[in-house]
């Protein structure tokens, strides 16, 4: 697998990344502001935005950015890792709700909501000659986990077909949001994902 900024825990000090010893707390500090300066920065002003822009943004000098984060591909890998790893927990935490069918659904609309600046970051990564697949394979695999979990809670209260896999619905998504990509769309992935959730009810299930 390609190396990518995972981070793994260890038994003391901070998370180990790459491999490497593990952070100490104020790098810990640095490298979550640029990661969170720069999503802000792709979201809001594309993935063009110029690196000494995120420090300066982030409040740590370039230095520093490079010393995290050698390239901006490395760059695009963390923020990918980092936001379907959020989507992970946002998958776990709704396991416990009272309403598993609403969990569900509710979970992804938002993560369709929420794929717009992962597109892009995609797209400016495989411009760059990075696999997005090999790099966020392990993170992948753990949403797969998760949703799947989410779904099956979902199929046993009877809101969900019995007949469906997490895997399938995870590529019903993504190809949603791709498909809204495109030129001259005229239906919204939301129109879309409608559609979609509502082949995925059972016959008489409640939204």
């Amino acid at each position: 697998m390609a190396s990518n900024p995972t981070t793994v825990a260890t038994g003391s000090g901070g998370p180990a990344v790459d491999g490497q010893r593990p952070l100490r707390a104020d790098a810990l500090r640095n490298r979550a502001r640029v990661l969170q300066a720069a999503e802000a920065l792709f979201a809001a002003e594309g993935v063009g935005v110029p690196v000494d822009v995120i420090a300066e943004k982030a409040g740590v000098g370039v230095g520093t950015l490079y010393r995290h984060f050698p390239t901006k591909e490395k760059l695009y890998e963390a923020i990918l890792i980092e936001r379907i790893a959020g989507f992970t927990a946002d998958a776990r935490r709704r396991l416990g709700s009272e309403n598993p069918g609403q969990a569900f659904f509710g979970f992804l609309e938002d993560l369709v909501a929420q794929s717009s600046l992962k597109r892009d970051l995609i797209n400016a990564m495989a411009g760059a000659g990075v696999e997005f697949e090999v790099v966020a394979a392990e993170a992948k695999l753990a949403l797969q986990a998760a949703v799947t979990d989410l779904l099956v809670v979902a199929q046993r209260a009877g809101s969900v077909r019995s007949d469906v896999t997490g895997p399938l619905v995870l590529s019903l998504i993504g190809a949603t949001c791709v498909a809204a990509d495109r030129p001259g769309q005229a239906a919204s992935s939301n129109e879309m994902l409608a559609v979609v959730c509502d082949g995925l009810r059972v016959t008489g299930a409640g939204r």
